[in-house]
């Protein structure tokens, strides 16, 4: 076993470990986990029953059924992402909730006594039991209600949808109407306007005797004759652009060129014709050269005809050119005439007008300006009137809320099952909130860890003197491997004299020094048990012995110590009570004469047991630990907190006296798996011992 400092020792925690914390601590999870599912599931029962009821809309944005403006009102297919978001605020608003409230009388519906609820409350229960969620990738919307009573929340469903689709509608309604009302005013405002303009620019045209010639508009004759010659003037320069275009291709293009191109410049017969009769002569010739080689005579002739057909060619697009060019020349000379023209007759026009006409001409653009706005003023309003007159239906009731007989909640298995859980962590963490302020020992390592001494026993629960329990009792075992740990400690043997100690009291040392003492004299060695707790002997009561006289006596020098030793009736094992305590025990435990009486034991016995008071409030152990060979500490588990254990441990220390090892006792094996398997091995091992002894016993018999 190892015997490092608690400094070394690991303190990493493996899994184990935290389940070895449930399993001892299995009886506050589970009552923590039973009490939170009984709270729980009564607590469930308790609570009213919710029925929830749905109805279903769809939403769409506010347009006419059938859009007979569909080119001028575009935006009614424009896409808005943030829209259903909005009429989920709507569906919630207080508006909203406040007409369904009215409708439906909640207020009266919901008192007590006859009395109205109060319109807020009515509407934070309504808020409370309303839902508006979308159904994804659709534009459908579900209005889920939930209430105590099915009826009420089909009914209440049913008249959100209904108030919210009116809403909409008298929305839409009252909107068209405030436009087209709007829209009335300002034109009555622009045909007043429109009348004033009109007065104007005939004052002006009577005052300067302007003839204007009536049509789709007034038209000044004088502007006419000008108009037309810039018609002109524009249609000449066009013609001589294009054909100034025409020619500098032509000029640019070399023959090869020209040949090439020509069916892209011009579309006269000849030259297409001549253009095809060359691609299908080039045919020819290609494929006689092909046959016959570049002198035969059949070769000859059908490059001749193909040259022949090029000059032609040439000819012919040289021609067209010099025509191109003559027809650029008139062209250009009829823009020159009309451009000079206009320019006379406009001088003439501004000298004969002069500028007593232009307010004339500012009049009549603010009147054509005024016109504009009047006629879309006009056509706007007949559109929203017609628009307001087409049907439209921008919320549609998909699906009608029915009442729905089956609960929602409470879910009775759901909260059980939470409660399950919740109850489970609760308990496990009580658990190790427990276990993290409990600072006892509670497993061999936490001895070798904290107190650096080596485990040499491991005893369990509900020990009892082996004398009691008889040599074949299953926990002779545990003992038996505490004699057999103790041979293999630093000293390498188990005779000697030992006295067994502990920290406080209460923790099981004088049931183990006694029990060790037995397995030591069943083992055939010649032992002596020695009570040294002279306040609270307890040996002599276990043996069933006289205590009057004993170690006292002994060591006041009033009985000699083979006097005061007694048999027992356990073959091997002898025993020294303590004695009676003297009212004065000053000078009682004289180390120099504790040291003799171990040392003349020794001489006599195999081993010497002594058993000592604990360590903390008494200072008799350590002087008689000190005189023996060894101590062995007994600590029983999740009893005292490790820092008295430490301290009772640097107390021994500090006389120098040699501590061998300790005994973990009174350990619950059925809380902890580790030391049940080990409780078991032990178990096994009795009763293969006790087969083997039996079966020895036969043989001899035989």
């Amino acid at each position: 076993m190892s015997d490092k400092p608690a400094e070394q020792q690991s303190d990493t925690l493996h899994f184990l470990d935290y389940w070895r914390v449930i399993r001892s601590r299995k009886e506050i999870v589970l009552a923590v986990a039973i009490l939170v599912v009984l709270t729980g599931t009564v607590y469930t029962l308790m609570l009213p029953n919710i029925y929830a009821s749905v109805s279903r809309i769809s939403i769409s944005e506010d347009a006419p059924e059938i859009n007979p403006f569909s080119m001028q009102q575009s935006y009614y297919s424009s896409y808005n992402p943030y829209f259903l978001r909005t009429q989920f605020e709507i569906l919630q608003s207080k508006p909203i909730l406040h007409e369904v409230i009215n409708r439906l009388n909640l207020q009266s519906e919901w008192g007590k006594d006859g009395e109205k609820l109060p319109r807020d409350v009515a509407y934070k229960i309504l808020k409370n039991s309303l839902s508006v969620f979308q159904q994804r990738d659709t534009t459908l919307v579900v209005i889920s209600v939930k209430r105590d009573n099915p009826n009420e929340a089909a009914k209440i469903a049913n008249e959100v949808a209904e108030v919210y689709h009116d809403s909409r509608l008298e929305i839409s309604s009252k909107d068209s109407r405030a436009a087209i009302d709007k829209i009335a005013e300002a034109l009555k405002e622009q045909r007043e306007r429109m009348n004033a303009a009109e007065q104007v620019v005939e004052d002006l045209r009577k005052k300067y005797g302007i003839a204007e010639i009536s049509g789709e508009g007034s038209v000044d004759a004088r502007n006419m004759r000008l108009q037309q010659l810039e018609g002109e003037r524009m249609a000449a320069r066009r013609e001589m652009i294009n054909k100034q275009g025409a020619l500098n291709i032509l000029e640019e293009l070399d023959e090869e060129g020209l040949i090439e191109q020509a069916s892209y410049l011009t579309f006269d017969q000849m030259v297409m014709s001549t253009i095809q009769q060359i691609q299908d002569v080039d045919v020819q010739l290609s494929s006689l050269e092909a046959d016959y080689g570049e002198n035969h005579p059949e070769v000859q002739r059908v490059r001749s005809q193909l040259k022949t057909l090029g000059n032609t060619l040439s000819q012919r697009i040289t021609a067209l050119r010099n025509g191109l060019k003559t027809e650029y020349i008139l062209a250009k000379n009829m823009f020159e005439a009309l451009d000079k023209e206009l320019e006379e007759e406009r001088t003439s026009s501004i000298e004969s007008q002069g500028a007593e006409l232009r307010p004339f001409r500012n009049a009549q653009t603010d009147l054509e300006a005024e016109q504009f706005i009047y006629t879309q003023l006009n056509a706007k309003l007949r559109q929203e009137i017609i628009t307001l007159q087409i049907p439209r239906n921008p919320v549609e009731i998909i699906d009608v809320a029915e009442p729905n007989n089956r609960p929602v909640s409470p879910n009775l298995f759901m909260n059980v099952l939470l409660s399950i859980f919740v109850g489970l962590g609760a308990g496990v963490g009580l658990a190790y909130f427990i276990e993290y302020l409990d600072t006892s020992i509670k497993t061999a390592d936490d001895v070798e860890r904290v107190l650096g001494l080596p485990v040499l026993g491991l005893i369990p629960q509900k020990v009892r003197p082996l004398v009691e329990e008889g040599p074949d009792s299953e926990h002779a075992e545990a003992y038996r491997v505490l004699r057999t740990n103790l041979a293999f400690t630093e000293g390498g043997s188990h005779k000697g004299a030992f006295c067994v100690l502990s920290g406080g009291s209460g923790e099981g040392k004088s049931t183990t020094v006694f029990n060790l003492a037995y397995v030591c004299a069943q083992q055939g060695e010649k032992v002596l048990l020695v009570d040294a707790d002279l306040r609270r002997p307890v040996q002599h009561l276990i043996l069933g012995v006289s205590n009057r006289f004993g170690l006292t006596n002994v060591l006041l020098r009033d009985v000699p110590v083979e006097e005061a030793i007694k048999a027992t009736s356990i073959p091997n094992l002898h025993f020294l009570p303590s004695g009676r305590l003297p009212r004065t025990s000053l000078g009682v435990l004289d180390p120099k004469r504790i040291g003799e009486l171990i040392s003349s034991l020794k001489t006599k016995y195999d081993v010497v047991l002594i058993d000592t008071p604990p360590l903390v409030g008494i200072s008799d152990s350590p002087i008689i630990a000190k005189e023996t060979d060894g101590a062995i500490l007994v600590v029983q588990y999740r009893k005292y907190p490790r820092d008295m254990l430490v301290k009772a441990k640097q107390m021994i220390e500090t006389l120098g006296v040699n501590m061998v090892g300790a005994v973990l006792n009174n350990i619950n094996v059925m809380r902890d798996d580790y030391y049940y398997y080990y409780h078991s091995d032990y178990t096994e091992y009795s009763d293969y011992q006790q087969n083997f002894q039996d079966e020895s016993v036969t043989d001899k018999s035989a």
